[in-house]
């Protein structure tokens, strides 16, 4: 990885405009790359600045406004058909998945390509991918020490957010001792832990855990492919007052689960399709197969795919998949 690191940090020396994209509906880790990528980037010439686009397909989730530089960031897809020298993608296992293949029309001198997920295309013209790294901000901080770059507080609070988020507060089993100690190396450069720690985890409003309350009331079990599953609407978080991130942790909640080795959380998007989240405790199961029957992606215990298909549908399909494959 060091080698790719260091082509990465030679053509980003080089280059006059970069666009930085982060996957659809961002989580912590997607975000706190691309914030850490942003603030590394504007650093390098100061007599004459890169231009820097960061791009988000769709809405950023209210509980990570307090990353540094978060307001440039925008959803205007009109900055796709802009010719820059380098586009970096940041924890996306393909094009799709950020939403962006439409750059692939224009495209850009130089693609790179950062990511942890196993599922991972490899699409880009320099590909540094990890499957092992706990998140993506893992293998940014690599990045950084690798070519001996300075990472100041701003950039620590960055990658420790997305440590924490992937490893869900380090209890998951993306956890690692690496991911521990950088955790610590962070925290050291100045990572702000109690405000990511207020953000992230202690979140929860009244309405947000009624909200969950109504997601585990519809709770139910197949035994047949030993999963568990509930589904959130539309209209459940206009009933309760409440934006779609705050159902955000729920699966990672039913990993908890003793009698099912599988845990699904549909929810449906304000675009009328359905997303699900997929997590595992178990080791003989690999949820990322599931995903990518519906075009998803991610890690063998963690992912999630987008359908347009109903709930009915969708579990037929994974009824289907877990026959054929057994997980």
């Amino acid at each position: 990885m060091k080698h790719v690191a260091k082509k990465i940090q030679r053509r980003l020396e080089d280059a006059k405009t970069v666009l930085i994209v982060m996957h659809q509906n961002p989580d912590g880790d997607t975000l706190g790359s691309s914030m850490a990528m942003f603030e590394y980037i504007k650093r390098i010439n100061t007599d004459k600045p890169i231009e820097i686009t960061v791009f988000s397909l769709t809405k950023l989730p209210q509980n990570l406004d307090f990353l540094p530089n978060i307001h440039i960031v925008t959803q205007n897809k009109e900055v796709l058909s802009v010719k820059y020298d380098v586009a970096i993608i940041l924890d996306s296992g393909d094009l799709g998945y950020a939403g962006v293949e439409e750059i692939l029309k224009n495209k850009p001198k130089t693609i790179i390509n950062i990511d942890h997920h196993k599922t991972n295309k490899f699409y880009g013209d320099l590909n540094m991918v990890d499957e092992n790294a706990a998140s993506t901000t893992e293998i940014l901080y690599h990045f950084f020490k690798f070519n001996n770059l300075h990472i100041n507080p701003k950039q620590a609070t960055c990658l420790l957010t997305g440590l924490i988020t992937d490893t869900d507060n380090f209890t998951n089993s993306a956890t690692t001792t690496t991911a521990v100690m950088i955790a610590g190396e962070l925290v050291r450069l100045g990572a702000n832990l109690p405000n990511i720690n207020t953000k992230t985890i202690k979140n929860k409003t009244v309405n947000s855990l009624k909200l969950w309350g109504t997601a585990l009331s519809r709770l139910k079990k197949h035994p047949e492919m030993d999963l568990a599953h509930t589904h959130l609407t539309q209209a459940d978080f206009k009933k309760h007052g409440v934006e779609e991130d705050m159902a955000d942790g729920i699966s990672n909640f039913l990993n908890n689960l003793e009698e099912a080795k599988i845990a699904l959380v549909l929810k449906e998007t304000n675009d009328g399709k359905i997303k699900g989240s997929l997590r595992t405790t178990h080791d003989d199961v690999d949820v990322s197969k599931i995903a990518q029957s519906f075009g998803g992606g991610g890690h063998k215990k963690a992912a999630g795919f987008t359908s347009e298909n109903s709930i009915d549908e969708i579990l037929k399909q994974i009824s289907q998949v877990y026959k054929k494959t057994q997980i």
